[in-house]
């Protein structure tokens, strides 16, 4: 059994973006020598997410807009108790908690084994300061 771990450190500019991460993590499957196996992509930040979809334009555009509407953008304390605690970034943890945390991608003949359009992306929804995203690979 194999084990490998890597770290990408994340440092987006924008408040929300997305950012697609699969030539990151499949190098690192590359680099594991794992054949048969998992990998396992982790935000490691509450407020970011690792996902999967089609990265097509419209459809981030789309989320953006629908996680807007679930859980505006308010630094105000009115709206999120947690901004009561001098925070401003109430929304960005629901935004996550929607998102989800991580992503477990099977790995086969020595690579990500996705469905048609499949790609990961981490999802930042409290920028502008540098962040890390967990790479964890096990197999064979």
């Amino acid at each position: 059994m194999k084990s490998h771990t890597e770290y990408l450190t994340m440092n987006v500019p924008a408040r929300m973006d997305f950012v697609n991460i699969t030539e990151q993590v499949a190098e690192a499957v590359r680099k594991s020598g794992v054949q048969e196996g998992l990998c396992l992509v982790n935000a490691m930040h509450i407020t970011a997410s690792v996902f999967i979809n089609d990265d097509e334009p419209g459809l981030h555009e789309d989320y953006k807009r629908w996680l807007e509407g679930l859980a505006p953008y308010d630094p105000s304390p009115q709206r999120y108790h947690h901004n009561r605690t001098g925070e401003d970034n109430g929304d960005a943890h629901h935004k996550r908690q929607v998102m989800g945390r991580e992503v477990v991608i099977a790995i086969t003949n020595g690579k990500l084994d996705f469905g048609p359009w499949e790609q990961i992306f981490y999802g930042e929804f409290d920028g502008r300061r540098p962040k890390r995203v967990l790479i964890k690979i096990i197999g064979e």
